[in-house]
């Protein structure tokens, strides 16, 4: 398993955030807000279905290769920011900086793609689902892996006690 580099988004809490917690936090169902960099300069916020994989820290999501954030991760893979927090009291998240990978090999994505699909959809066997798989395949669809830098955590549960 990869030891996280984890920075607490409130330090002065003396029940800071544990490794364990980021993990588990990171494979919930939650939306990631992924930040990228547009072709004028500017950040661009967009929600993405994520995967953790806790053994190598690393995040994977897919979009079609077309669209907005993935012509900015080719243009920029350096400089992207991530989010995921969960919007119920008390208030919790992960963000960080990373950077970016990206993968047109279509049976590599395949794998990570249903994993995806599963997680947010349940099954296979969804219309969305057999839509994004058939993009997959015909290699419209990419994955891209997320390497973060840092995890800045945050539980204000924990800050309550």
């Amino acid at each position: 398993m990869c030891t996280l580099k984890i920075i607490q988004a409130i330090p002065s809490i003396s029940n800071p955030v544990t490794e364990a917690e980021v993990n588990n936090f990171l494979e919930s169902k939650l939306n990631m807000q992924l930040a990228t960099i547009d072709e004028e300069g500017y950040p661009i916020i967009q929600p993405i279905w994520f995967l953790y994989d806790k053994e190598t820290g690393k995040i994977f999501m897919s979009t079609q290769k077309t669209s907005k954030k993935a012509r900015n991760l080719y243009r920029n893979p350096d400089k992207i920011y991530f989010s995921i927090d969960d919007e119920n009291f008390p208030y919790k998240g992960v963000k960080g900086r990373a950077i970016a990978k990206i993968s047109e090999d279509v049976d590599w994505n395949i794998p990570i793609v249903e994993k995806i699909n599963i997680k947010y959809l349940g099954t296979l066997n969804h219309p969305l689902a057999n839509l994004i798989m058939d993009n997959t395949r015909k290699a419209m669809q990419i994955v891209i892996e997320i390497i973060p830098k840092f995890f800045s955590a945050w539980d204000n549960g924990k800050a309550m006690t």
